[in-house]
């Protein structure tokens, strides 16, 4: 697996600083997830519950601490130099130029399993996600895990369907003593989830949008990004993150206009908060607004933190800034929609 040399804007933005993890850390880490235990492990887009993804008891365990249905499928992670064959029956000439290109990077590949491997992550289907994360700290678990050979299933961090941690303090509220320890490595530098593509099929396609636009992807593949965009066949593999309602806070979230906003949060504005990529208006400045950078990159980075600061406030409605509809805002727009529900 190769780095990009002309990588993404996600995987050019510098990481925020993060705090050391100590080589015994990591090896304790690693000794609870061979022995079966669940570990808070930091990513570039999201803190993971991480598990033995050659331990069905283990990964059962993160489905129980979740709260997740037992057919919503998990991504298995690899470390940098493991071979993607000990989990997937093969990989695609697509799925091979994706890998060259962006891993480790926030990319999730799905591709034909291997026969009797990661039944449980794998939700029972016949193909697997894979993905290979570029921080540090999981590489370095990943590194002594089953000799470097192994994968750790790791979605996110939290109760399913809410709101996706982004620091380690995130997971130890959510999950507490679920969670055998939690490796700190700081703030995620992505902070949304990453892009699946489809990669079992003869015309890739994005399953989920994420950390890597269509565009990025589509200039390695060679097709029109739109081909990538374009809806799955019937049928395709089920894919995390992919549920009408999903990354959603407790307090009821609705997309707003900027008009609807100036025009009707000043006189609710102790009551509702507001989430937008630009201040409060003249004269309405109050404790709840939560401002988020205007460029895609950045206000991804910070979008499940802000949600969280403002749940916790327990007022009666979140309203949130409906976002530019480019397509470099396909990823945090599907964020939004999904955790926005019916709202």
């Amino acid at each position: 697996m190769t780095n990009p040399e002309a990588g993404s804007p996600t995987a050019r933005a510098a990481a925020p600083a993060a705090p050391a993890v100590s080589a015994r850390d990591i090896q304790q880490a690693v000794r609870r997830l061979e022995a079966g235990e669940l570990v808070g492990l930091p990513t570039e887009t999201v803190y993971g519950l991480a598990a033995d993804a050659a331990n069905d008891s283990a990964v059962r365990a993160i489905y129980a601490a979740k709260g997740r249905p037992a057919d919503h499928p998990v991504i298995v992670h690899l470390h940098r130099d493991a071979d993607p064959l000990r989990w997937a029956s093969r990989v695609t000439p697509a799925a091979q130029r994706l890998i060259d290109a962006f891993w480790p990077g926030p990319l999730t590949l799905v591709l034909p399993r291997r026969e009797g491997v990661a039944g449980v992550c794998a939700a029972g289907q016949d193909t697997i996600a894979l993905r290979c994360p570029d921080h540090a700290v999981a590489q370095a678990v990943l590194a002594l895990l089953h000799g470097g050979q192994g994968g750790l299933a790791a979605p996110s961090a939290n109760r399913f369907g809410r709101i996706s941690p982004t620091r380690a303090e995130h997971v130890r509220a959510e999950l507490g003593a679920a969670v055998a320890m939690v490796l700190d490595g700081g703030e995620c530098a992505v902070g949304i989830e990453s892009t699946i593509v489809d990669c079992s099929c003869a015309n890739p396609r994005i399953l989920r949008p994420g950390g890597l636009s269509a565009a990025e992807l589509a200039r390695v593949l060679g097709v029109a990004p739109d081909e990538l965009r374009a809806a799955a066949a019937p049928g395709a593999p089920r894919v995390p993150g992919a549920l009408a309602s999903h990354y959603a806070p407790r307090t009821p979230l609705h997309q707003r206009s900027a008009a609807q906003i100036d025009a009707q949060w000043p006189a609710q504005a102790r009551q509702v908060a507001v989430l937008a990529p630009r201040a409060a208006p003249a004269g309405a400045q109050h404790a709840n607004w939560r401002r988020l950078p205007g460029a895609p990159e950045a206000y991804a980075q910070g979008l499940y933190a802000a949600l969280r600061e403002l749940d916790a406030l327990g007022l009666r409605e979140i309203w949130v800034e409906a976002v530019p509809g480019q397509p470099a805002w396909d990823a945090v727009r599907d964020r939004l929609r999904r955790a926005c529900g019916a709202g």
